[in-house]
């Protein structure tokens, strides 16, 4: 981004690519669906707070310099994406066995706030967003004030975006008032999530 713009010219469109980021299709948005149908939308609160707090700390350490670490030792970014591909499997087998509202599976329950934010370490969208962020989006002059104000925008148009698809879930959650019902959903749900392994899968193969 040119450095001759206004200082805060850079809100606007990083916004916008934040809530584009944020509401598309990806692994965190097909979990809180299946969440939200599952276990409803409150219950789902920590896991989106989990979230919206975890793009935006690896914005600010990927921001501050643990990019260069990953140029520096490529095998780490490299272990973190195959981690994160397993783990999505993991996710998958345990949304499609996900009970509905009542609670009525033991095995099952809603992710954690800090299992969400962990999560976007090996989430390969977020690192898509936390790039495009930094690269594109944030001003090299007074880099690190601006780093700090996209971290915080990113942060604030993340939350409500992906609440959308929460709010979706618990929609077709209640719609769905037979467990054959919602458990087809979730395999739906489980599917998706693999789907988005897609792009890991043709990095690999390249």
């Amino acid at each position: 981004m040119p450095d001759h713009l206004a200082p805060t010219s850079f809100l606007l469109p990083l916004a916008m690519f934040a809530f584009v980021s944020s509401v598309t299709p990806g692994p965190n948005n097909v979990m809180l669906t299946a969440s939200g149908a599952s276990f409803g939308y409150r219950r789902t609160v920590p896991h989106m707070l989990g979230i919206t707090l975890g793009v935006v700390v690896m914005v600010l350490l990927v921001g501050v310099g643990l990019g260069a670490v990953f140029e520096q030792l490529p095998v780490i970014y490299t272990a973190l994406k195959y981690l994160g591909a397993a783990y999505l499997v993991w996710l998958a087998w345990k949304i499609a066995g996900s009970a509905g509202m009542d609670g009525s599976s033991a095995s099952t329950k809603p992710f954690g706030f800090w299992q969400a934010a962990a999560f976007q370490w090996v989430n390969p969208k977020a690192w898509v967003m936390a790039i495009g962020v930094i690269a594109t989006y944030t001003p090299r002059e007074n880099f690190f004030a601006n780093l700090v104000l996209a971290a915080l925008v990113l942060g604030v148009v993340n939350y409500p975006s992906i609440s959308i698809w929460t709010l979706f879930g618990s929609a077709v959650g209640r719609a769905l008032h037979s467990p054959q019902a919602l458990r087809r959903f979730n395999w739906c749900m489980a599917g998706l999530l693999l789907l988005s392994l897609y792009p890991v899968l043709v990095d690999s193969s390249a």
